[in-house]
């Protein structure tokens, strides 16, 4: 397996993926008062989003992040993340995702049966 290696010879194995730019709280953190979200044919499908990740998992990527916006309300996404844990123990050794907090009545089972050990919740 090849491996990636940075400028300073360090082995890269983590990747934060972003699957969307929305989110369900308007937060001025991120969210500006006239915030213009991207086209939706400009945002990888779940499908492209998979194969990138399979390809930096082939790569030597062990641990990768999902992240957004608000991950948990992109449609489908449960679909991602339950085929991105079958690679847990075959070439993925971490699934994480960090959200804030807002889905997780409604995942926190479905995420946690699909290999999502660690949950950063950040607000």
């Amino acid at each position: 397996m090849s491996k990636l290696i940075d400028t300073y010879g360090r082995e890269i194995s983590y990747l934060r993926v972003s699957v969307t730019d929305r989110c369900d709280f308007r937060c001025t953190y991120c969210m500006s008062e006239n915030m213009s979200f991207l086209p939706k044919k400009e945002i990888l499908s779940l499908e492209e989003l998979e194969q990138v990740c399979l390809s930096f998992i082939n790569v030597g990527i062990r641990k990768i992040r999902l992240t957004g916006g608000e991950p948990l309300v992109r449609k489908g996404i449960m679909t991602l993340i339950e085929n991105l844990g079958k690679k847990i123990g075959n070439g993925l050794d971490e699934l994480t995702i960090t959200t804030n907090g807002s889905q997780l009545e409604k995942y926190a089972k479905n995420l946690y049966e699909n290999g999502v050990k660690r949950i950063n919740v950040s607000l």
